[in-house]
């Protein structure tokens, strides 16, 4: 049994104010008995006023926030998942990227999320990551973590099922899915969504979220959730703010779902579809 923790937030505009509540999670989740925290999704920074973020971005290697937190994470001897970070990129864009971060302080591995968020809503709120964003190319799968094979996945990327399948295929026991979800989208689509890909995949999905209303004016739906491979929700954090969380995951639960229900097993590759 691994204890981990989710710390569910209201990320502002302001990095260091931000980089505080991180090391103030790592801190709980330590005291806590967790073995690994998981974070949000742009954790360090959630600004929608384009001009104004960009004058607090940095590469990861001059990122506040990441310093404090692999700081932190050595000094607590604990595990990280930061969910994301904004960091400038080399083609000039912003990569949405995650850090697994171990008991050391150092960074064993980053994903760039790859399916980039481009909607209009009926609220009338419209999103178009693509414009500041560079697109991942990469699928990640961390070795060696407390909770085992740690697939990497952020927000939007839940809804597309076969990213979750290439890291179940490749023997994935945790997948993390950090997100900043909308509340309109959150409440229609994040606990199905997560359990089915939990469900689907067979072992666990990590879930930590931003919640409530942030400073740029926009709000997150919250619901910080683990899901276990049978579709249980083992911790739904609501929606009522900022704080830590934990649940105790047993990696052998993710055998004992695979093998009285072995979907994974019977996958076959799909034929073209037939045009009549």
């Amino acid at each position: 049994m691994t204890r981990i923790a989710l710390f569910q937030s209201t990320t502002g505009i302001d990095p260091a104010a931000n980089a505080r509540a991180v090391v103030d999670a790592i801190e709980q989740a330590a005291a806590g008995g967790a073995e690994i925290l998981f974070t949000p999704e742009m954790s360090g920074l959630l600004d929608r006023d384009a001009a104004r973020a960009a004058k607090s971005l940095r590469p990861a290697e001059e990122d506040e926030v990441l310093a404090a937190a692999r700081e932190a994470a050595a000094r607590h001897r604990i595990w990280l998942h930061i969910g994301s970070l904004a960091v400038l990129v080399e083609d000039g864009k912003v990569a949405n990227r995650g850090f697994v971060v171990d008991r050391d302080g150092k960074v064993r591995a980053t994903y760039d999320k790859i399916h980039l968020f481009d909607v209009d809503l009926p609220t009338g709120e419209s999103w178009r990551e693509s414009n500041v964003y560079s697109a991942g190319k990469g699928v990640v799968l961390v070795n060696g973590t407390p909770v085992g094979r740690l697939g990497l996945t952020i927000c939007y990327d839940l809804r597309f099922p076969g990213l979750f399948a290439r890291l179940a295929e490749s023997d994935a026991d945790v997948i993390a899915v950090p997100a900043a979800f909308t509340v309109p989208t959150g409440k229609a689509h994040w606990h199905v969504l997560l359990r089915a890909r939990a469900i689907e995949a067979g072992l666990f999905v990590v879930a930590a979220a931003q919640v409530g209303h942030h400073q740029d004016g926009r709000n997150t739906f919250g619901h910080s959730l683990v899901v276990d491979p049978w579709g249980e929700v083992l911790l739904d954090m609501g929606e009522e703010g900022q704080g830590v969380g934990f649940a105790d995951v047993d990696l052998k639960r993710i055998s004992d779902v695979r093998s009285r229900i072995p979907a994974l097993n019977h996958r076959r590759p799909i034929p073209d579809a037939v045009s009549l």
